[in-house]
């Protein structure tokens, strides 16, 4: 089957009507490891990627339930020509502490953005549920306010 993966379609060898995790196809066949497997059960948010826009735990979303007409965005695609600001944002404030999550906030807080260029801290609260162990949610809050004023900021 095919999938548009960070704006290329690839190939990947999985039957169509698969149960297998998007995590695995992407990590095992693509060798795009930045996307982490932490639960398994969609709660930690490690997986987390871009489907059409919208963040996505990949860890129990079954490939077979894609097809490529839908853009896949990874950690890879996020920052491809040059840092999205959440990136940007996260390396200012040193957001990460060991880091594992990370990707999955990152993706979480860069759909969030595009769904919603100024969110409240509620928002942020409400819509960014990853876990992280080392507990850096005061961290992750200012890096997504830093990050939407630097969009805002592009956007003129």
């Amino acid at each position: 089957m095919n999938l548009n993966i960070n704006g290329k379609v690839v190939e990947v060898d999985v039957e169509a009507d698969t149960d297998t995790p998007l995590l695995w196809v992407i990590r095992e066949q693509l060798g795009l490891t930045g996307t982490k497997y932490g639960c398994g059960m969609a709660q930690c948010g490690a997986c987390t990627l871009h489907i059409d826009g919208v963040a996505m735990r990949s860890c129990v979303l079954p490939v077979g339930a894609l097809n490529e007409s839908q853009a896949i965005v990874t950690i890879e695609g996020l920052g491809a020509g040059e840092p999205h600001p959440v990136q940007e944002a996260w390396a200012e404030l040193d957001v990460a502490q060991c880091g594992y999550c990370q990707v999955g906030m990152i993706m979480a807080a860069s759909s969030l953005l595009a769904q919603n260029p100024n969110p409240s801290d509620d928002d942020i609260r409400a819509q960014i549920t990853n876990i992280c162990r080392c507990g850096t949610y005061l961290r992750v809050l200012d890096g997504v306010k830093l990050a939407a004023e630097r969009l805002a900021e592009k956007r003129g």
